[in-house]
């Protein structure tokens, strides 16, 4: 039978590896980005692209809107769409951490509030919602960052509880660190952020050096793109879907034992 997925933020990374890996599992993918000129080869590769910006509520109903008019059903919904805004919570600006939130969280929510009744009317649909390891674990100048991403997964959980009576599940998946250029766009954006002189410069350095260092459990986005679709597609879904054990354990670690990675933590800033 015919599956039809939205996914979101589809203009480069794990994003672009994901539908182009529903495309082959036989998928008719719909998607965007705000950035269009990125899309034209995955047009090109039967991808159904256009522009879209997840906070504009025109922009959102318009993708899901074509979809459901060229498919008549929509089976998956991925919420991909977001990005890391690093930098000290004493300096980052409120106005820019309002945006995070409005990307990471309510990006989510506006599409799924348009992907639903299409699904409750089908009377099945998943939502799948990327979030990330840092919704659990932490360091210093990624509080925005990690608290949109905590907030999705509450989200997340609260509509699982409310939509599987219509046969619709909700799940998490969290990716931890990648093989792209998300981290140098949290520090460059972390660098705008600090203020003239500021008492965090030392501390970012710290930060960012040790994100440089933590290699061994990086992911491709193909190897991510291969998650979102097992989170999309197994018949009993779990609560959260991970890269590898490294991530799991961590996760685990920050969650059952709060002190022991926050002494963890302090001895790797130390060591730098």
């Amino acid at each position: 039978m015919k599956k039809v997925a939205i996914i979101t933020g589809i203009s480069s990374g794990m994003g672009k590896a994901a539908v182009l890996y529903f495309k082959e599992q036989g998928f008719e993918v719909y998607g965007g980005a705000r950035r269009i000129e990125r899309l034209v080869d995955l047009k090109e590769q039967g991808i159904h692209t256009q522009s879209l910006d997840v906070t504009d509520a025109i922009s959102v109903r318009a993708l899901v809107d074509r979809a459901i008019s060229e498919q008549g059903q929509i089976d998956v919904l991925v919420n991909n769409a977001g990005y890391g805004e690093f930098g000290p919570i004493e300096e980052v600006p409120i106005e820019n951490a309002k945006k995070q939130f409005d990307v990471n969280v309510f990006g989510a929510a506006q599409i799924t509030k348009y992907v639903l009744p299409q699904m409750r009317q089908q009377g099945s649909g998943r939502i799948v919602n990327i979030s990330s390891v840092g919704s659990n674990i932490y360091s210093p100048l990624g509080g925005w960052y990690y608290t949109t991403k905590a907030s999705l997964n509450m989200w997340s959980d609260v509509l699982d509880q409310e939509v599987k009576q219509f046969g619709i599940r909700s799940v998490i998946v969290q990716p931890g660190l990648t093989k792209s250029e998300w981290s140098k766009i949290a520090f460059e954006n972390a660098k705008k952020n600090l203020v003239e002189d500021s008492p965090y410069e030392n501390m970012l350095d710290k930060t960012e050096e040790l994100f440089s260092k933590i290699t061994f459990s990086e992911a491709t986005a193909e190897d991510l793109a291969k998650v979102f679709y097992r989170a999309a597609t197994d018949i009993k879904p779990k609560r959260r879907y991970y890269h590898s054990i490294v991530d799991h354990g961590m996760v685990l670690v920050a969650r059952t034992m709060p002190n022991t990675y926050r002494a963890v933590l302090s001895k790797m800033m130390k060591g730098i």
